[in-house]
């Protein structure tokens, strides 16, 4: 694939359409493969990782009929067996969610974990389910890794898990548990990171009839057994995680840019990239459906991590361009992404001019920074290749994108969009 080429030191303006949310699409068409009748999804986020997901659901047995923005999930009481293994691709996400759904199915499944899954925690969840009755098998080799989950159903019980390693664990058994065989309670040994995408699939689950119940600190799981998942029509709204790196583009560029199919009122962790964005002195403008960013000069500020991991690579860049130091904390947990997403980006933004500094589970970062074009490797990562793409446009010269198709992961038409609002971008035009 060619090389994506993105001239700086620009000014942009106009509005763009954030795509549907990836988070959503993905626990809605989970729930849609658990529930009795016809779940419809309507205006679903089209990427490798949801494209994953999909292929995983048919393979348990929905039918799923795919139309124009909007597809229908016709999905099963009883699991069938997957006839091949199942292949994630790089999501993270899928992996997590179905792996104890498969539990649930009467016979046997087999998981290949390919490219950066090798080395994405996985065991934490299998040791979960083993203390709930489901048995699995996990191999890593030479010839590669894979995950055999033993099937027959999910006893129930108690379990603990650790919540700091990823919150998908904790989402993938309460897909998996409301048809245990008996009532399941869960502890978490830790603090619970990234609290908005448990609330996520709390908010599917209630709109599928299932019931289950958080504590107040998200210490404590109780989810009541064979339960009945009922059909939903769902509307995939816009991800904030996406739209955050055209709003960054607004801020670092002192540009005035609207986003549209943004909505507030979600429980989406990311939104809190308009707090992040008004306390570093951008001028933003928050209604019904949109977010638009006035951007002006920029001031540092400190980012905790803990909750919005997929604001790092944003966040980083957007302290680039502000003054003074800022630093970006409790991000341990990046370095187990589609890349180590610290180094990466430490790497990455340093070529291009950042006085950056990295530790275990933090980025320090003095600006303004003298930013200039170079070529960068995203490390596979689409978050990198979208967050050196925002960088580009305040630097000088120009900057050369590598493998920028690694954006299709979460958001195909990037650069189309980039480019729909002035920025200077040649290439990144994918078929899909």
């Amino acid at each position: 694939m060619a090389d994506v080429i993105i001239k700086g030191l620009q000014r942009l303006s106009g509005e763009v359409i954030a795509p549907p949310s990836k988070a959503y699409t993905h626990r809605m068409l989970v729930a849609g493969l658990l529930s009795n009748g016809e779940t419809e999804i309507s205006n679903p986020l089209v990427s490798d990782d949801t494209e994953a997901t999909l292929q995983a659901v048919t393979a348990f047995g929905a039918k799923v009929n795919l139309q124009r923005n909007c597809w229908k999930v016709k999905g099963r009481t009883t699991l069938d067996p997957p006839k091949n293994p199942i292949d994630c691709r790089e999501s993270g996400t899928t992996l997590r969610f179905i792996v104890p759904v498969a539990a649930l199915a009467p016979n046997p499944s087999i998981f290949y974990l390919g490219g950066s899954l090798e080395r994405r925690p996985i065991v934490p969840l299998l040791e979960s389910l083993k203390q709930l009755g489901a048995e699995s098998n996990f191999q890593q080799n030479k010839e590669g890794s894979w995950v055999q989950i033993r099937g027959g159903g999910i006893r129930g019980g108690k379990a603990t898990i650790r919540g700091d390693i990823s919150s998908q664990f904790i989402s993938g058994l309460l897909f998996a548990c409301p048809r245990a065989k008996k009532d399941t309670e869960i502890t978490l040994t830790t603090l619970l990171e990234s609290q908005g995408y448990v609330q996520m699939t709390k908010e599917i689950l209630d709109k599928h009839d299932v019931k289950v119940f958080i504590s107040e600190d998200y210490g404590q799981l109780k989810i009541p057994s064979k339960q009945v998942y009922k059909p939903y029509s769902h509307e995939v709204p816009g991800d904030f995680s996406s739209g955050a790196f055209l709003l960054a583009a607004a801020a670092i560029t002192s540009s005035k840019v609207r986003v549209k199919n943004l909505d507030y009122a979600t429980v989406q962790g990311d939104k809190v990239i308009v707090d992040i964005l008004k306390k570093v002195g951008s001028k933003v403008k928050v209604t019904d459906g949109y977010v638009e960013v006035d951007g002006k000069p920029l001031d540092a500020v400190d980012v905790d991590a803990k909750d919005i991991p997929d604001l790092v690579p944003v966040c980083a860049v957007l302290a680039c361009y502000s003054r003074g130091i800022s630093t970006i904390y409790n991000a341990e947990r990046l370095r187990y992404k589609e890349s180590d997403r610290l180094s990466s980006l430490y790497d990455e933004l340093k070529k291009m001019g950042a006085e950056i500094a990295v530790k275990k589970d933090a980025l320090t970062i003095r600006g303004p920074c003298v930013m200039r074009g170079k070529t960068i490797d995203p490390h596979d990562d689409h978050r990198i290749a979208m967050a050196c793409a925002v960088a580009a446009l305040g630097a000088s010269g120009e900057t050369k994108i590598q493998n920028p198709e690694c954006v299709k992961k979460s958001y195909p038409t990037f650069f189309n969009d980039l480019r729909s609002i002035g920025a200077d971008v040649i290439g990144g035009q994918f078929n899909w």
